[in-house]
Protein backbone atom coordinates (compact mmCIF):
# COMPACT_ATOMS: atom_id res chain seq x y z
CA UNK A 1 0.00 0.00 0.00
CA UNK A 2 1.08 3.41 -0.92
CA UNK A 3 0.92 4.55 2.69
CA UNK A 4 3.23 1.76 4.11
CA UNK A 5 6.56 3.74 2.82
CA UNK A 6 6.13 6.46 5.13
CA UNK A 7 5.90 4.78 8.59
CA UNK A 8 5.63 6.72 11.84
CA UNK A 9 8.35 7.69 13.14
CA UNK A 10 8.77 5.51 15.80
CA UNK A 11 9.35 2.85 13.60
CA UNK A 12 12.38 1.40 13.23
CA UNK A 13 11.09 0.00 9.72
CA UNK A 14 12.39 1.40 6.84
CA UNK A 15 11.37 2.16 3.07
CA UNK A 16 11.17 -1.10 0.56
CA UNK A 17 13.85 -1.42 -2.02
CA UNK A 18 10.99 -1.91 -4.63
CA UNK A 19 9.36 1.03 -3.68
CA UNK A 20 12.54 3.40 -3.63
CA UNK A 21 13.17 2.62 -6.98
CA UNK A 22 9.33 3.10 -7.30
CA UNK A 23 9.40 7.06 -6.79
CA UNK A 24 12.92 7.22 -8.20
CA UNK A 25 12.94 6.13 -11.39
CA UNK A 26 11.56 8.77 -14.19
CA UNK A 27 12.79 7.09 -17.74
CA UNK A 28 9.97 6.66 -20.48
CA UNK A 29 7.97 3.77 -19.48
CA UNK A 30 8.38 3.88 -15.79
CA UNK A 31 5.38 4.79 -13.45
CA UNK A 32 7.03 8.31 -11.34
CA UNK A 33 8.07 9.24 -14.77
CA UNK A 34 4.58 9.17 -15.95
CA UNK A 35 3.68 11.40 -13.04
CA UNK A 36 6.02 14.17 -13.79
CA UNK A 37 5.33 14.24 -17.20
CA UNK A 38 1.68 15.43 -16.80
CA UNK A 39 3.68 18.79 -15.23
CA UNK A 40 5.19 21.50 -17.29
CA UNK A 41 8.79 21.68 -17.11
CA UNK A 42 11.56 24.08 -17.51
CA UNK A 43 14.03 22.11 -20.40
CA UNK A 44 16.24 25.27 -20.67
CA UNK A 45 17.32 28.83 -19.56
CA UNK A 46 16.26 31.33 -22.36
CA UNK A 47 20.12 32.87 -21.53
CA UNK A 48 21.30 29.60 -23.05
CA UNK A 49 20.50 31.05 -26.54
CA UNK A 50 22.06 34.07 -25.59
CA UNK A 51 25.21 34.60 -27.94
CA UNK A 52 26.61 36.75 -25.35
CA UNK A 53 26.76 34.11 -22.81
CA UNK A 54 27.39 31.43 -25.48
CA UNK A 55 28.74 32.02 -28.72
CA UNK A 56 27.55 29.40 -30.12
CA UNK A 57 24.15 30.76 -30.58
CA UNK A 58 24.73 33.39 -32.78
CA UNK A 59 23.79 31.71 -35.39
CA UNK A 60 22.88 28.24 -35.10
CA UNK A 61 20.39 28.25 -31.61
CA UNK A 62 19.90 24.69 -31.35
CA UNK A 63 20.82 22.58 -28.20
CA UNK A 64 20.68 19.34 -27.60
CA UNK A 65 18.66 18.67 -24.28
CA UNK A 66 17.68 15.37 -21.98
CA UNK A 67 14.78 15.31 -19.68
CA UNK A 68 13.71 12.45 -17.79
CA UNK A 69 15.89 9.79 -19.58
CA UNK A 70 15.01 11.20 -23.17
CA UNK A 71 16.81 13.16 -25.98
CA UNK A 72 15.52 16.04 -27.57
CA UNK A 73 16.49 19.06 -29.60
CA UNK A 74 15.40 22.30 -28.79
CA UNK A 75 15.89 25.13 -31.25
CA UNK A 76 14.57 28.21 -32.44
CA UNK A 77 13.86 28.52 -36.31
CA UNK A 78 14.31 31.89 -38.55
CA UNK A 79 10.76 32.98 -37.63
CA UNK A 80 11.87 32.99 -33.93
CA UNK A 81 9.42 30.28 -33.36
CA UNK A 82 10.93 27.29 -30.48
CA UNK A 83 10.50 23.78 -31.64
CA UNK A 84 10.98 20.58 -28.87
CA UNK A 85 11.64 17.73 -31.18
CA UNK A 86 12.74 14.26 -30.21
CA UNK A 87 16.30 14.19 -31.62
CA UNK A 88 16.37 10.62 -33.42
CA UNK A 89 15.55 11.50 -37.07
CA UNK A 90 12.57 9.63 -38.35
CA UNK A 91 14.56 8.42 -41.15
CA UNK A 92 17.43 6.43 -40.08
CA UNK A 93 18.11 7.82 -36.49
CA UNK A 94 20.61 10.45 -36.58
CA UNK A 95 21.32 12.61 -34.30
CA UNK A 96 19.14 16.37 -34.82
CA UNK A 97 21.14 18.46 -32.13
CA UNK A 98 23.64 18.39 -35.70
CA UNK A 99 20.80 19.32 -37.94
CA UNK A 100 21.01 22.48 -40.01
CA UNK A 101 19.09 25.38 -38.85
CA UNK A 102 17.06 27.07 -41.43
CA UNK A 103 13.96 29.66 -41.59
CA UNK A 104 10.95 27.19 -41.44
CA UNK A 105 12.95 24.18 -39.31
CA UNK A 106 15.23 21.91 -39.06
CA UNK A 107 17.13 19.66 -41.52
CA UNK A 108 18.59 16.02 -41.01
CA UNK A 109 22.41 16.54 -42.78
CA UNK A 110 22.33 13.01 -43.00
CA UNK A 111 19.78 12.88 -46.01
CA UNK A 112 18.35 16.17 -45.72
CA UNK A 113 14.86 15.38 -44.17
CA UNK A 114 13.48 18.74 -42.66
CA UNK A 115 10.99 19.46 -39.89
CA UNK A 116 9.10 22.31 -38.42
CA UNK A 117 9.09 23.34 -34.99
CA UNK A 118 5.61 21.59 -34.86
CA UNK A 119 6.97 18.06 -36.17
CA UNK A 120 5.70 18.22 -39.51
CA UNK A 121 8.17 16.89 -42.08
CA UNK A 122 8.64 19.47 -44.87
CA UNK A 123 11.32 18.11 -47.15
CA UNK A 124 12.66 14.38 -48.12
CA UNK A 125 14.94 16.12 -51.42
CA UNK A 126 16.52 12.14 -52.01
CA UNK A 127 12.91 10.71 -52.73
CA UNK A 128 11.70 10.66 -56.39
CA UNK A 129 9.18 13.56 -57.69
CA UNK A 130 5.90 12.83 -56.44
CA UNK A 131 6.93 11.07 -53.33
CA UNK A 132 4.22 10.77 -50.82
CA UNK A 133 6.45 9.61 -47.83
CA UNK A 134 6.89 13.17 -46.55
CA UNK A 135 2.86 13.61 -45.86
CA UNK A 136 3.19 10.07 -44.15
CA UNK A 137 6.16 11.20 -41.90
CA UNK A 138 5.69 13.39 -38.72
CA UNK A 139 8.18 13.65 -35.98
CA UNK A 140 6.82 13.98 -32.19
CA UNK A 141 6.79 17.09 -31.33
CA UNK A 142 6.02 18.70 -27.52
CA UNK A 143 4.16 22.00 -26.72
CA UNK A 144 6.68 24.39 -25.71
CA UNK A 145 5.93 28.36 -23.97
CA UNK A 146 8.55 30.46 -22.97
CA UNK A 147 7.98 32.25 -19.39
CA UNK A 148 10.23 33.50 -16.74
CA UNK A 149 13.36 33.32 -18.67
CA UNK A 150 13.16 29.95 -19.38
CA UNK A 151 11.73 27.16 -22.33
CA UNK A 152 8.75 25.36 -21.18
CA UNK A 153 7.70 21.98 -22.32
CA UNK A 154 4.79 19.35 -21.53
CA UNK A 155 5.91 15.61 -22.16
CA UNK A 156 3.04 14.00 -21.19
CA UNK A 157 1.04 11.44 -23.84
CA UNK A 158 1.42 12.55 -27.83
CA UNK A 159 -2.20 13.87 -28.65
CA UNK A 160 -3.24 14.65 -24.84
CA UNK A 161 -4.11 18.40 -23.82
CA UNK A 162 -1.52 19.96 -21.52
CA UNK A 163 -3.00 22.10 -18.45
CA UNK A 164 -3.24 26.33 -18.45
CA UNK A 165 0.36 27.14 -17.58
CA UNK A 166 -0.24 27.80 -13.60
CA UNK A 167 -0.02 31.87 -12.96
CA UNK A 168 2.33 31.68 -9.47
CA UNK A 169 4.36 34.78 -8.94
CA UNK A 170 7.42 33.43 -9.98
CA UNK A 171 5.67 32.97 -13.18
CA UNK A 172 3.54 36.51 -13.82
CA UNK A 173 6.19 38.63 -12.54
CA UNK A 174 7.59 40.83 -15.09
CA UNK A 175 10.79 40.68 -16.92
CA UNK A 176 12.30 43.31 -15.00
CA UNK A 177 11.57 41.88 -11.67
CA UNK A 178 12.50 37.65 -12.33
CA UNK A 179 15.52 36.39 -12.99
CA UNK A 180 16.38 32.67 -13.30
CA UNK A 181 19.11 30.46 -12.97
CA UNK A 182 20.21 26.70 -12.98
CA UNK A 183 22.91 24.31 -12.01
CA UNK A 184 23.83 20.11 -12.37
CA UNK A 185 23.61 18.10 -9.61
CA UNK A 186 25.12 14.27 -10.21
CA UNK A 187 21.83 12.55 -8.35
CA UNK A 188 18.11 11.50 -8.61
CA UNK A 189 15.53 14.20 -8.77
CA UNK A 190 13.66 13.35 -6.00
CA UNK A 191 16.69 13.74 -3.10
CA UNK A 192 17.03 17.06 -4.45
CA UNK A 193 14.01 18.35 -3.69
CA UNK A 194 13.54 16.77 0.07
CA UNK A 195 16.64 18.24 1.01
CA UNK A 196 14.85 21.74 -0.23
CA UNK A 197 11.52 21.09 1.11
CA UNK A 198 12.78 20.02 5.04
CA UNK A 199 12.48 22.71 7.39
CA UNK A 200 15.16 21.43 10.27
CA UNK A 201 18.51 21.57 7.79
CA UNK A 202 19.24 25.15 7.81
CA UNK A 203 20.06 25.23 11.46
CA UNK A 204 22.80 22.53 10.21
CA UNK A 205 24.01 22.58 6.81
CA UNK A 206 23.64 26.40 6.66
CA UNK A 207 24.80 27.47 10.41
CA UNK A 208 27.34 30.12 10.41
CA UNK A 209 29.10 29.80 13.41
CA UNK A 210 29.52 34.14 13.28
CA UNK A 211 27.22 36.39 11.98
CA UNK A 212 27.99 39.55 9.51
CA UNK A 213 26.49 42.84 9.49
CA UNK A 214 23.10 42.83 8.00
CA UNK A 215 23.94 45.92 5.89
CA UNK A 216 26.59 44.06 4.04
CA UNK A 217 24.45 41.68 2.44
CA UNK A 218 21.92 42.52 -1.01
CA UNK A 219 18.88 40.98 -2.16
CA UNK A 220 20.97 40.01 -4.98
CA UNK A 221 23.91 38.40 -3.32
CA UNK A 222 24.54 34.80 -4.24
CA UNK A 223 23.68 32.11 -2.02
CA UNK A 224 23.36 34.25 1.07
CA UNK A 225 19.95 33.95 1.75
CA UNK A 226 20.49 33.00 5.55
CA UNK A 227 22.56 36.18 5.74
CA UNK A 228 19.24 38.16 5.18
CA UNK A 229 17.41 39.81 7.67
CA UNK A 230 14.36 38.08 9.18
CA UNK A 231 11.02 40.09 8.53
CA UNK A 232 10.21 41.47 12.78
CA UNK A 233 12.79 42.27 15.28
CA UNK A 234 13.62 41.32 19.15
CA UNK A 235 13.95 44.29 21.41
CA UNK A 236 14.47 46.61 18.25
CA UNK A 237 17.18 44.54 16.55
CA UNK A 238 16.60 42.98 13.44
CA UNK A 239 18.10 39.54 13.35
CA UNK A 240 19.82 37.49 10.33
CA UNK A 241 18.30 34.53 9.45
CA UNK A 242 21.08 32.33 10.34
CA UNK A 243 21.50 33.21 13.71
CA UNK A 244 17.54 32.16 14.27
CA UNK A 245 18.52 28.81 12.38
CA UNK A 246 21.67 28.41 14.79
CA UNK A 247 20.40 29.30 18.06
CA UNK A 248 16.63 27.91 17.60
CA UNK A 249 17.33 24.52 16.35
CA UNK A 250 14.47 22.24 17.45
CA UNK A 251 11.54 24.00 14.68
CA UNK A 252 8.39 22.96 15.65
CA UNK A 253 7.16 21.90 11.98
CA UNK A 254 3.34 21.72 10.69
CA UNK A 255 1.84 21.45 7.23
CA UNK A 256 -1.43 22.17 5.31
CA UNK A 257 -2.09 19.99 2.43
CA UNK A 258 -3.31 22.56 -0.65
CA UNK A 259 -4.55 22.59 -4.04
CA UNK A 260 -0.96 22.88 -5.14
CA UNK A 261 0.86 20.89 -2.80
CA UNK A 262 2.09 21.57 0.61
CA UNK A 263 2.46 24.69 2.61
CA UNK A 264 4.87 23.96 5.73
CA UNK A 265 5.20 26.00 8.51
CA UNK A 266 8.01 26.09 11.11
CA UNK A 267 7.74 27.99 14.43
CA UNK A 268 10.91 28.53 16.53
CA UNK A 269 9.65 29.75 19.92
CA UNK A 270 12.61 32.46 21.15
CA UNK A 271 11.13 33.80 24.08
CA UNK A 272 7.49 33.92 25.92
CA UNK A 273 6.83 36.86 23.56
CA UNK A 274 8.48 36.77 20.88
CA UNK A 275 7.96 33.30 18.01
CA UNK A 276 10.13 33.08 14.97
CA UNK A 277 7.83 32.03 12.00
CA UNK A 278 9.02 30.55 8.44
CA UNK A 279 6.34 29.41 5.72
CA UNK A 280 7.39 28.03 2.88
CA UNK A 281 5.45 25.92 0.31
CA UNK A 282 5.86 22.65 -1.73
CA UNK A 283 4.35 22.34 -5.14
CA UNK A 284 3.87 18.97 -6.01
CA UNK A 285 5.98 17.35 -7.69
CA UNK A 286 9.14 18.82 -7.76
CA UNK A 287 9.13 22.86 -6.60
CA UNK A 288 9.77 24.88 -3.68
CA UNK A 289 9.13 28.23 -3.33
CA UNK A 290 10.99 29.85 0.05
CA UNK A 291 11.63 33.77 1.13
CA UNK A 292 15.22 35.09 0.05
CA UNK A 293 14.26 38.10 2.38
CA UNK A 294 11.47 40.23 2.83
CA UNK A 295 10.73 41.41 -0.71
CA UNK A 296 12.46 38.27 -2.76
CA UNK A 297 11.06 34.71 -2.83
CA UNK A 298 13.08 31.38 -4.56
CA UNK A 299 11.43 29.30 -6.58
CA UNK A 300 13.34 26.33 -7.07
CA UNK A 301 11.93 23.45 -9.62
CA UNK A 302 14.37 19.76 -9.93
CA UNK A 303 14.17 18.29 -13.38
CA UNK A 304 15.94 15.09 -13.67
CA UNK A 305 17.53 14.91 -16.43
CA UNK A 306 17.88 11.08 -15.98
CA UNK A 307 17.79 8.92 -13.36
CA UNK A 308 21.04 9.98 -11.70
CA UNK A 309 21.26 13.71 -12.66
CA UNK A 310 19.40 16.61 -12.03
CA UNK A 311 18.95 20.57 -12.82
CA UNK A 312 17.61 23.08 -10.54
CA UNK A 313 15.62 26.14 -11.57
CA UNK A 314 15.80 28.66 -9.47
CA UNK A 315 13.28 31.50 -10.20
CA UNK A 316 14.10 34.75 -8.10
CA UNK A 317 11.05 37.39 -8.08
CA UNK A 318 11.29 40.95 -6.58
CA UNK A 319 7.86 42.35 -5.35
CA UNK A 320 9.92 45.45 -4.68
CA UNK A 321 12.09 47.17 -7.03
CA UNK A 322 13.92 45.75 -10.89
CA UNK A 323 16.83 43.18 -10.29
CA UNK A 324 19.92 43.71 -11.96
CA UNK A 325 20.07 40.55 -13.71
CA UNK A 326 23.27 41.24 -15.29
CA UNK A 327 25.21 41.13 -11.41
CA UNK A 328 22.94 38.75 -10.50
CA UNK A 329 24.33 36.17 -13.03
CA UNK A 330 27.87 37.40 -12.25
CA UNK A 331 27.93 36.51 -9.05
CA UNK A 332 26.37 33.41 -9.65
CA UNK A 333 29.35 32.63 -12.33
CA UNK A 334 32.33 31.95 -9.76
CA UNK A 335 30.35 28.38 -8.42
CA UNK A 336 28.47 27.51 -11.16
CA UNK A 337 30.29 27.37 -14.76
CA UNK A 338 28.31 28.75 -17.88
CA UNK A 339 27.20 27.60 -20.55
CA UNK A 340 26.76 24.25 -19.52
CA UNK A 341 25.73 25.19 -15.75
CA UNK A 342 28.27 22.86 -14.18
CA UNK A 343 29.11 23.29 -10.61
CA UNK A 344 32.62 24.10 -9.73
CA UNK A 345 33.03 21.71 -6.84
CA UNK A 346 31.74 18.02 -6.73
CA UNK A 347 32.75 15.06 -5.41
CA UNK A 348 36.03 15.96 -7.55
CA UNK A 349 37.36 18.15 -4.99
CA UNK A 350 35.27 17.26 -2.25
CA UNK A 351 32.70 20.01 -2.77
CA UNK A 352 35.33 22.22 -1.83
CA UNK A 353 35.25 21.01 1.72
CA UNK A 354 37.82 22.69 4.44
CA UNK A 355 38.30 21.30 7.84
CA UNK A 356 39.67 24.54 9.59
CA UNK A 357 36.39 26.70 8.07
CA UNK A 358 34.82 23.28 8.93
CA UNK A 359 35.91 24.26 13.19
CA UNK A 360 35.98 27.91 12.91
CA UNK A 361 33.40 29.21 10.45
CA UNK A 362 30.85 27.66 9.19
CA UNK A 363 29.13 24.09 10.41
CA UNK A 364 29.87 22.20 6.91
CA UNK A 365 32.84 23.71 6.13
CA UNK A 366 32.45 24.15 2.77
CA UNK A 367 32.31 28.30 2.43
CA UNK A 368 30.48 31.21 3.26
CA UNK A 369 29.86 32.89 -0.11
CA UNK A 370 27.70 30.09 -1.83
CA UNK A 371 25.40 28.04 0.06
CA UNK A 372 23.78 26.39 -3.13
CA UNK A 373 27.14 23.79 -2.56
CA UNK A 374 25.92 22.84 0.96
CA UNK A 375 22.89 21.74 -0.55
CA UNK A 376 25.08 20.18 -3.11
CA UNK A 377 26.66 18.48 -1.00
CA UNK A 378 23.81 16.76 0.62
CA UNK A 379 22.38 16.10 -2.46
CA UNK A 380 24.92 14.27 -3.81
CA UNK A 381 26.90 12.48 -1.31
CA UNK A 382 23.93 10.14 -0.89
CA UNK A 383 25.16 8.33 -4.10
CA UNK A 384 23.31 9.40 -7.19
CA UNK A 385 19.97 7.51 -6.12
CA UNK A 386 19.29 7.59 -2.12
CA UNK A 387 19.34 4.00 -0.44
CA UNK A 388 16.06 5.04 1.37
CA UNK A 389 16.36 0.93 2.71
CA UNK A 390 19.05 2.70 5.27
CA UNK A 391 17.62 5.78 6.76
CA UNK A 392 15.94 6.12 9.75
CA UNK A 393 13.04 9.13 10.12
CA UNK A 394 12.41 10.89 12.77
CA UNK A 395 9.63 13.57 13.86
CA UNK A 396 11.26 16.45 12.15
CA UNK A 397 10.70 14.53 8.58
CA UNK A 398 7.17 14.76 8.59
CA UNK A 399 7.01 16.84 5.97
CA UNK A 400 9.42 14.62 3.82
CA UNK A 401 6.78 11.75 4.95
CA UNK A 402 3.99 13.23 3.90
CA UNK A 403 4.90 14.35 0.68
CA UNK A 404 6.20 10.58 -0.08
CA UNK A 405 2.41 9.20 0.59
CA UNK A 406 1.18 12.24 -1.93
CA UNK A 407 3.47 11.09 -4.70
CA UNK A 408 2.65 7.36 -4.13
CA UNK A 409 -0.57 7.68 -4.31
CA UNK A 410 -0.05 10.34 -7.92
CA UNK A 411 1.60 6.90 -9.21
CA UNK A 412 -1.50 4.32 -8.21
CA UNK A 413 -3.80 7.15 -9.91
CA UNK A 414 -1.75 7.48 -13.05
CA UNK A 415 -0.78 4.10 -13.24
CA UNK A 416 -4.70 3.06 -13.08
CA UNK A 417 -5.89 5.92 -15.64
CA UNK A 418 -6.45 8.84 -13.09
CA UNK A 419 -5.21 12.48 -13.44
CA UNK A 420 -2.18 14.02 -11.11
CA UNK A 421 -2.58 15.98 -8.28
CA UNK A 422 -2.30 19.49 -8.78
CA UNK A 423 -1.69 21.59 -11.56
CA UNK A 424 -1.29 18.82 -13.49
CA UNK A 425 -5.31 19.18 -13.45
CA UNK A 426 -6.67 22.20 -15.75
CA UNK A 427 -9.39 22.92 -12.78
CA UNK A 428 -6.51 23.40 -10.69
CA UNK A 429 -4.01 25.36 -12.97
CA UNK A 430 -6.74 27.81 -13.65
CA UNK A 431 -7.46 28.15 -10.39
CA UNK A 432 -4.27 29.44 -9.61
CA UNK A 433 -3.83 33.39 -9.36
CA UNK A 434 -0.56 34.28 -7.33
CA UNK A 435 1.33 32.56 -4.09
CA UNK A 436 1.73 30.51 -2.86
CA UNK A 437 3.00 33.30 -0.25
CA UNK A 438 6.42 32.75 2.15
CA UNK A 439 7.51 34.10 5.08
CA UNK A 440 10.93 34.52 7.54
CA UNK A 441 10.31 37.02 10.80
CA UNK A 442 10.25 37.07 14.12
CA UNK A 443 6.28 37.35 15.13
CA UNK A 444 4.34 38.03 18.58
CA UNK A 445 3.77 34.45 19.94
CA UNK A 446 0.37 34.28 20.26
CA UNK A 447 -0.62 36.35 16.67
CA UNK A 448 2.05 34.72 14.53
CA UNK A 449 -0.56 33.06 12.53
CA UNK A 450 -2.29 36.82 11.91
CA UNK A 451 1.25 38.18 11.73
CA UNK A 452 2.61 36.48 8.76
CA UNK A 453 -0.33 37.11 7.05
CA UNK A 454 0.00 41.37 7.48
CA UNK A 455 3.27 40.71 6.05
CA UNK A 456 1.99 39.13 3.08
CA UNK A 457 -0.45 41.53 2.61
CA UNK A 458 1.86 44.58 3.24
CA UNK A 459 4.62 42.82 0.96
CA UNK A 460 1.95 42.35 -2.13
CA UNK A 461 0.48 45.98 -1.64
CA UNK A 462 3.38 47.17 -2.12
CA UNK A 463 4.73 45.20 -5.24
CA UNK A 464 4.44 47.42 -7.85
CA UNK A 465 3.34 44.78 -10.72
CA UNK A 466 0.53 42.85 -8.70
CA UNK A 467 -2.87 44.01 -9.87
CA UNK A 468 -4.18 44.92 -6.42
CA UNK A 469 -6.88 42.77 -4.71
CA UNK A 470 -9.56 43.09 -2.34
CA UNK A 471 -7.97 43.07 1.11
CA UNK A 472 -6.86 39.78 2.79
CA UNK A 473 -6.93 38.29 -1.02
CA UNK A 474 -3.61 37.13 -0.35
CA UNK A 475 -3.41 33.50 -0.59
CA UNK A 476 -3.35 31.31 -3.80
CA UNK A 477 -7.06 30.25 -4.81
Amino acid sequence: MPGRACRSPNESLAMKAEQNELITRVGPGTACGAVLRQYWQPVALVDEFDPRLDPRMEKRPVKAVRVMGQNFVLFKDGQGRWGLLDRDCPHRNADLSFGRREEDGLRCPFHGWKFAVDGTCLQTPAEPAGSKLCERVRQRAYPVVERAGAIWAWLGDEGATPPPFPEFDAFAAPATHSFAFKGLWNANWLQAFEVGIDPAHPSFLHRFLQDEALEQIGDNAAGKQFRSASAGSADGEQWPMTRIMREFCQPEISLEHTPWGIQLTALRPMTEQLTHVRVTNAIFPSTFVIPLSETMTITQMHVPVDDENTYWYSFFTSFAGPLDKEAMRAQRQPFIALPDYIPVSGRHNNWGFNPEEQMSTTYLGMGEEDINVHDQWAVESMGPIQDRTREHLGTSDKVIMANRRVLLAAIESVAKGGTAPGVATADTATQVSGGPDTVDGIAPAGEWATWWHQQVDAKRTNAPWIEKAAPGATETA
